[in-house]
């Protein structure tokens, strides 16, 4: 089964869940790509950090895959894997969210320059979950949704909405599970 990234609701709202992030870690990698091509522009590079494409720098403990003799590890995937729009038009992060029991010290350094592993601090998030087509317009009206729901409920954004998919693309749209995620003050 795969991980999930863990959070914890704090409270319901209309149209939205209000949810604690733990700290945790990401593989990411910025794209230059429309919405829908960014995700396959990235997935290659940040799918073969997991795979093996990584040098261990320390120990992994028992529960996590074996170091092969080449100083490769595999890393077991978690959901969800994270789309972030850039400072410019056309430009994406993409994170794939690092199991939990990794921590900076533990988690293997990328071969690929363009993959970073990174922390990304505990914070409060509004998150609304939706089934659907992968495009840009679904996530860019339920953003647009959560948005105002996030203003009406009283609450301040704090950074860029994350879109998130936990589903592999041969699932079928309409039992995929995608959010779309908006920081939040405290």
């Amino acid at each position: 089964m795969t991980e999930q990234q863990p959070y914890r609701v704090v409270s319901r709202h209309p149209g939205f869940e209000l949810r604690r992030y733990p700290a945790h870690l990401v593989a990411e990698m910025q794209v230059q790509a429309p919405f829908t091509r960014a995700l396959i522009e990235a997935f290659r590079p940040l799918a073969g950090y997991f795979g093996g494409a990584n040098r261990t720098r320390h120990p992994v403990g028992a529960a996590e895959p074996t170091t092969s003799a080449s100083g490769s590890e595999k890393i077991a995937m978690t959901v969800p894997v994270v789309q972030i729009e850039g400072e410019r038009p056309g430009a994406y992060l993409i994170q794939f969210v690092l199991p939990a029991a990794l921590t900076a010290a533990t988690a293997p350094e990328p071969v690929d320059a363009r993959v970073r592993v990174r922390e990304v601090t505990a914070q409060l998030a509004a998150a609304m979950r939706f089934s659907g087509r992968w495009t840009e317009q679904t996530f860019g009206q339920r953003a647009t949704m959560l948005g105002r729901s996030v203003t009406a409920a009283g609450l301040q954004p704090t950074g860029a909405v994350r879109y998130a998919r936990f589903d592999l693309p041969w699932k079928p749209w309409f039992l995929r599970r995608n959010e779309v995620v908006l920081p939040v003050a405290e």
